[in-house]
């Protein structure tokens, strides 16, 4: 009982202010455990198909359907594959990489958002850093991230398609093929495809980006590691513009970078 005592004479003594804000930062340090390294969702807060979406958003946006067959775990690690590719890359506060920020994004079919070539470069420099040496450091990890990614992905999609055509030969061979199954292994193929596009195209936006911000970062900060930081943006361009797969369009036509 006197433990208690103390306990409660020495919540009496604390300033209202604070007594207010302690649940407030538990709270808050409890809804920081959802959120991951640079604000991706942790593993623990993921789920087998979280990504499946992408096929769907792919689809819709060029006016198909998708299909109702379940992910194989190629197609699954394709899509779990590319989120980061074609999640716009950030640059921002530590503090701010706390809470997880994962959600859906517009396929690049669709007419809007606009890619805007600036907006990397404007908040890379905007925000509040140390130093402009920090700056140039943030854009050479993001590049290396996207190097370090390009080739697991396209690994996987050279499978992953390689094993449609293997599908597409093998449609006409089925016996008693249904309509809906049919039309589901077409969806399945389509969307695989445009997984495969949506990647390539987010590449050739990421570099633009990335080029813009080391321009403007050149003309307001001159630095040495400007060339490390080109060197690795022409080498992401180089593997960008000779990728291991190349995919015919599904909608008759390539997606082109605007920017």
């Amino acid at each position: 009982m006197p433990e208690m005592s103390t306990q409660i004479r020495t919540r009496h003594l604390l300033p209202p202010a604070i007594l207010v804000a302690l649940p407030l930062l538990a709270a808050a340090a409890l809804g920081g455990c959802a959120g991951g390294d640079l604000g991706r969702t942790r593993e623990n807060a993921r789920s087998d198909d979280m990504h499946r979406w992408l096929g769907i958003e792919a689809t819709a946006s060029v006016g198909l359907r998708a299909s109702q067959y379940q992910l194989t775990d190629k197609e699954r690690l394709l899509r779990d594959l590319a989120f980061p590719l074609i999640e716009p890359p950030h640059s921002r506060p530590a503090w701010k990489t706390v809470f997880g920020d994962y959600q859906p994004l517009p396929a690049p079919w669709r007419q809007a958002p606009l890619f805007d070539r600036t907006a990397y470069g404007r908040l890379l420099i905007d925000e509040p850093h140390r130093s402009f040496s920090s700056r140039y450091n943030q854009l050479i990890e993001d590049v290396r991230d996207d190097l370090t990614r390009f080739e697991p992905f396209f690994a996987d999609a050279v499978q992953v398609l390689d094993l449609d055509k293997k599908r597409n030969a093998s449609i006409n061979l089925v016996s008693d093929l249904s309509p809906r199954e049919r039309a589901d292994a077409i969806a399945r193929m389509q969307e695989n495809t445009l997984i495969v596009q949506w990647v390539q195209q987010s590449l050739e936006q990421r570099i633009s980006s990335y080029r813009w911000a080391l321009e403007r970062l050149v003309i307001q900060a001159p630095d040495n590691m400007a060339a490390d930081a080109d060197r690795l943006i022409g080498e992401l361009a180089a593997q960008t513009a000779n990728p291991p797969v190349v995919s015919a369009p599904v909608v008759g036509r390539a997606v082109v970078s605007k920017g």
